[in-house]
């Protein structure tokens, strides 16, 4: 009671000096009170407020990244909190959590126990709050943790909201005409392909995600060596093989945005270059149908032609005409610029992807190494990939007519990954009957292929393997790994060719004139 006594004496003493004693002689005492504590403390504290300056106008972005640092959801500081502020968003799904105004957070690093406090503070007579966090460092080590910390939780964040965040599908529109303001319109992103679910051989899909991961923690590689930190895809294959799909399981793998570029939609090769601008970071830039999007192949033949005809005094006539004739659309050379030119170092972490159903037809300068850097063939569905989509759409691992179905894919019958799913989704409810109609499908393929073959003995169908579907490089890869294929499939062909020239060429010579 006596100690009781003693403390209440205590308070009214003080609270009749705070009465009495002048406010610049009480800010005195104070400071020089916060000061001696600072000296006998064994603690530093540093201050994070939630804005900049005195003004409180410009974001604090160390704040911003200590919110999401402490308050991610798998994170053990925020875990170990007393109390948490719970919220979502009315566009995403996912909850966020929140350190509770004035609670303490602990955390641990480089076996140092550091703390946080979440300080909220109401003026008076207004609503406005002012925030702010307080790290609390060992003072002996206070140096040697305080930078390396707070790289450590810049970096956490900066991952956490690349994760976090919602994800946008973006497409070109027609009304901005290489503004700046309104090149690209989005929708939120929410595509369910994910490499677990993708109907491609193992092979291919580690091969997939290694290059995908490296691209995506090389950032101080393509520093080093003084390349653009960017990555070109070239998918390439029949229609329903799976091309879309690849794409989005892409996207979802790396959480990048994806703007869909719409080349019929360009009017010239100024407004690509605007739409390039435009783009973000951590973003895949897809043009699909790149052969079929515009005629980009006729730019080198005309030229050729052109060269070929004219005088050199016609030549310099007929390249300014040819100038502006190209000035209103989107050219070889545009595309070029767009996918390996100095405009395509504007921004880092970026893949553009290229698809088609013909390789062939896309002209060799856009698929070169340092354009399209990975080439991945999807054809269809291999043995693998049709156990992957049984298990998705029928939820089984095994049945009696997989070997049935395996034969006929490894015979030759092998359908698209879209044909299949189509055939499971519509008797998803009957695993039987679902298998039993895609080994019909496959059955009517093979037949179909034996009626091609007899027709028609340069018609080929099969099926890659894993190994030989994903090309790094230009071209010439390709004809290097699958040219004795070809000479195997054409030898028999150019040997009945030249058979028939010679007979053609025999009968002509043959042929007597009776006049002579």
């Amino acid at each position: 009671m006596e100690i009781l006594s003693q403390m209440w004496s205590l308070l009214g003493l003080l609270t009749v000096l705070q009465n009495v004693l002048p406010s610049q002689l009480l800010s005195l005492l104070h400071s020089l009170y916060e000061s001696l504590q600072d000296l006998l403390s064994p603690y530093s504290y540093f201050e994070i407020p939630e804005f900049n300056g005195y003004c409180g106008v410009d974001l604090n972005d160390l704040y911003r990244h200590v919110h999401l640092y402490l308050n991610a959801a798998n994170h053990a500081p925020a875990a170990a909190c007393r109390r948490l502020t719970l919220s979502r968003s009315p566009s995403s799904n996912r909850i966020s959590f929140a350190v509770a105004p004035n609670h303490t957070v602990q955390d641990a690093f480089r076996g140092h126990r550091v703390t946080w406090t979440h300080h909220v503070d109401t003026a008076q007579d207004s609503l406005e709050e002012k925030r702010s966090f307080t790290l609390r460092l060992p003072k002996r080590h206070r140096h040697a943790l305080l930078s390396p910390y707070l790289a450590h939780v810049t970096a956490r964040a900066e991952e956490f909201e690349r994760v976090s965040r919602e994800r946008r599908l973006f497409t070109n529109n027609t009304t901005g005409s290489g503004s700046f303001e309104s090149g690209w319109v989005s929708v939120p992103f929410r595509h369910p392909s994910t490499f677990e679910t993708l109907a491609l051989e193992p092979e291919l899909k580690r091969q997939i995600k290694n290059d995908l991961t490296a691209f995506a923690d090389g950032k101080e590689f393509y520093n080093r060596v003084g390349r653009a930190w960017k990555r070109g895809y070239l998918l390439h294959g029949p229609p329903g093989s799976g091309k879309s799909s690849l794409i989005a399981a892409m996207a979802n793998f790396l959480c990048y945005d994806v703007y869909d570029l719409e080349l019929t939609k360009v009017s010239d090769n100024s407004e690509l270059r605007s739409l390039l601008i435009q783009t973000t970071n951590r973003s895949i830039i897809v043009i699909e149908d790149i052969d079929c999007s515009v005629d980009l192949t006729a730019d080198r033949t005309t030229k050729k032609t052109q060269a070929a005809k004219m005088s050199k005094r016609k030549k310099s006539q007929t390249a300014s005409f040819t100038r502006c004739e190209e000035s209103g659309r989107v050219t070889l050379s545009g595309l070029l610029n767009f996918t390996d030119g100095l405009w395509s170092c504007c921004g880092e972490e970026r893949i553009v992807v290229f698809t088609t159903n013909h390789r062939d037809s896309v002209d060799p300068a856009l698929v070169r190494c340092g354009r399209m850097d990975v080439h991945v063939s999807l054809n269809t569905c291999g043995v693998h990939a049709f156990r992957e989509l049984a298990r998705n759409y029928l939820g089984v691992d095994s049945h009696v007519l997989f070997e049935a179905v395996e034969g006929c894919i490894r015979s030759g019958g092998s359908l698209t990954p879209a044909h299949v799913g189509e055939i499971l989704l519509r008797n998803r409810g009957d695993a039987d009957v679902a298998m039993r109609e895609v080994l019909a499908a496959m059955q009517g393929r093979m037949l179909a292929t034996v009626a091609d073959q007899t027709e028609n003995e340069d018609t080929t169908v099969g099926v890659r393997s894993p190994e030989s579907v994903l090309l790094m490089g230009s071209p010439e890869n390709w004809d290097a790994l699958s040219g004795k294929k070809r000479k195997d499939q054409h030898g028999g062909n150019n040997n009945w060719d030249k058979k028939v020239k010679f007979f053609v060429r025999l009968r002509s010579l043959t042929r007597s004139d009776p006049g002579r």
